[in-house]
């Protein structure tokens, strides 16, 4: 049999070292289907539940191993459902590639069956997005959302009419005008900024007495040098939540998250600071970085058209973290006067001090954050963790302690419900060898985390070489960060007929797929339920019993927001009793810690 287009476009994929794609089949993908059964595996398609769930799966792969994702769906519904992903991709700049069908040439225009113009519909979330309607382009079209993908870490497209999947396939186009001929392959460039700017930018830090560091996802692999820049300038450094995983939390200067999930030594740290040097990070919410005029600013960013957009920036630096921190640190200058650093360690300290005297505050059933303290205590070294949008994302950010050899991710930007299974599934495939945990909120799982199981009934399998992939499900039958954004932010009560959700036996139906489930409801048994968790030898789903009352208290709480929080109240909140009292031992506990003396 001739190969066709469809053949050709996976062993180009192949060729390019993707093995794996994500997706679900219609038969606006059918030449794609028979093609894959030919292909014998490589590339192997991941069956997901969802075309969603496919999106985020792909953007997973690529945040995980920082190759290209792919997901592949069918025409008309089937790429509809791969937008949230997609744009989960897109705005956390993870290289994703999409491939969707479309009907046939010949029936466009025509309000036919399933038609919807792809092109539009994917334009905003695309950084490339082409149709092949003719065999000869599917070289080059390949070619270019690969690499467009990877040297931008943005979203490509590659809509395919499915009557042009089963045409023959053309390998080199007719040696004629408008032929086009392209090939495979990529390296990453060598980006620095020019030598003028690294010697300014180290006399600001030189200058600096107070040096704040704020690094994101973009100082992954840079690790060392963050930590060679910050022990010559005697800086602490906060971490973005996307950037959480670049340093280990057991650094004595690490202050670990900032922001409304972030903690009172990054607070104090932003606070304090007289000179700010940010390293790839988007971080947004200004309000938690120096006040304007407080600081002078250097930022290392690989695209400048996302530098100096958070905080005005003295010395922009257009380069790759990694390189760009090596050109600078022989010009910086190791200061002898510590006090800052000093001042730095003891926040830290009594930092992880208030977390553990409120992760053993009581609660009813148990405390969420006793759940996360319990598994920062038994992390294994080199687990892999996701987590998922709501409540659970503030305990995931403040209370598990990062260790060097560890990965975690979330949706950072986007801060989309849904990614944290198929974010774990994808780190499973890419890394079968790693434990893998997710924290996941009934809300989410509800949504259509729980579906997701049912793939990973499908291949759990092939991951006896180490079999632990765990799904924490925070039980609270509340839709709790909403919940709480409500009181803080609107001054308005909770709503039941919007936030209460109903009960759901999550373990159970994990044994019922037949995985190990565990539930627990006791602050004190939760560590060896975690040890059970990850000792299983085959997936487990862990439900925890939470109480919806413990409040995620920010690390600094502004006059309007208590003012709103106390209209909440008096408006006939009907957790109100249970709130106030929490919030208040909650703060006390943290007065408490702070007191001189404390150790």
């Amino acid at each position: 049999m001739a190969e066709l287009v469809a053949d050709f476009i996976l062993k180009r994929l192949r060729d390019w070292g993707i093995h794996r794609i994500y997706g679900y089949p219609g038969d606006g993908i059918n030449g794609f289907l028979g093609a894959l059964d030919r292909a014998a595996g490589d590339p192997e398609i991941i069956q997901a539940r969802h075309e969603e769930m496919a999106a985020f799966m792909a953007c997973g792969h690529a945040k995980f191993t920082g190759e290209v994702g792919v997901c592949m769906a069918t025409s008309g519904p089937g790429a509809i459902h791969l937008l949230n992903g997609l744009y989960d991709a897109k705005l956390d700049h993870a290289p994703v590639v999409a491939i969707v069908g479309q009907q046939k040439r010949m029936s466009l225009g025509a309000e036919y069956q399933q038609e919807v113009d792809l092109q539009v519909l994917f334009n905003d979330v695309s950084e490339f997005v082409q149709v092949c309607m003719e065999p000869a382009q599917a070289r080059h079209l390949v070619d270019r959302a690969v690499r467009i993908a990877l040297d931008r870490r943005e979203v490509c497209t590659l809509i395919v009419p499915n009557d042009v999947q089963e045409e023959k396939a053309v390998e080199s186009p007719p040696r004629e005008h408008g032929a086009v001929f392209s090939s495979i392959g990529y390296a990453r460039p060598r980006v620095i900024p020019p030598e003028p700017q690294l010697e300014r930018a180290a006399q600001i830090l030189n200058e600096g007495e107070k040096v704040a560091i704020l690094i994101g996802q973009g100082a992954a692999g840079a690790a060392d040098e963050v930590l060679e820049v910050a022990e010559l300038l005697g800086a602490g450094v906060a971490k973005a939540l996307l950037g959480k995983a670049v340093l280990p939390d057991d650094l004595p200067f690490v202050t670990g998250p900032i922001g409304l999930l972030g903690s009172t030594a990054s607070y104090q740290l932003m606070k304090g600071c007289d000179t700010l040097l940010m390293v790839g990070t988007s971080f947004p919410y200004s309000e938690w970085l120096p006040k304007e005029g407080q600081a002078r600013c250097v930022e290392i960013e690989l695209d400048a058209s996302r530098i100096a957009i958070r905080y005005p920036v003295d010395v922009p630096l257009v380069g790759d973290a990694q390189e760009t921190l090596r050109e600078l640190i022989p010009s910086l200058q190791r200061k002898e006067d510590r006090s800052w650093r000093g001042q730095i360690e003891g926040q830290v300290d009594e930092w992880w001090r208030v977390l553990d005297a409120w992760a053993h505050m009581d609660a009813d059933p148990m405390n969420p954050q006793r759940v996360v303290h319990e598994l920062s205590e038994r992390l294994p070294a080199n687990a892999i963790v996701t987590a998922d949008s709501g409540s659970s994302t503030n305990w995931f950010a403040r209370h598990l302690r990062m260790k060097k050899d560890n990965l975690a991710s979330l949706s950072g930007t986007l801060a989309t419900m849904g990614p944290g299974v198929p974010y774990a599934i994808a780190a499973k495939f890419a890394h079968p060898d790693r434990p893998v945990i997710a924290f996941v909120g009934d809300g989410a799982f509800q949504m259509n985390g729980m579906n997701e199981l049912i793939t990973v009934k499908r291949y759990h399998e092939r991951w006896r070489e180490n079999p632990t992939l765990v799904f924490c499900v925070f039980n609270n039958q509340d839709l709790n960060q909403v919940t709480w954004e409500q009181r803080v932010l609107s001054g308005d009560p909770k709503y039941p007929a919007t936030q209460w959700i109903p009960n759901f036996p999550y373990a159970q139906y994990a044994e019922l797929l037949g995985f190990e489930g565990i539930y627990c409801e006791s602050g004190d048994l939760v560590g060896p339920a975690w040890e059970q968790a990850l000792a299983a030898d085959r997936p487990c789903l862990l439900e925890v019993k939470v109480d919806p009352e413990v409040p995620p208290l920010p690390p600094h709480i502004t006059f309007e927001q208590a003012e709103k929080m106390a209209k909440a109240m008096v408006k006939g909140d009907p957790e109100r009793v249970g709130v106030m009292e929490k919030s208040l031992v909650g703060k006390l506990a943290e007065l408490k810690e702070s007191l001189p003396g404390r150790k």
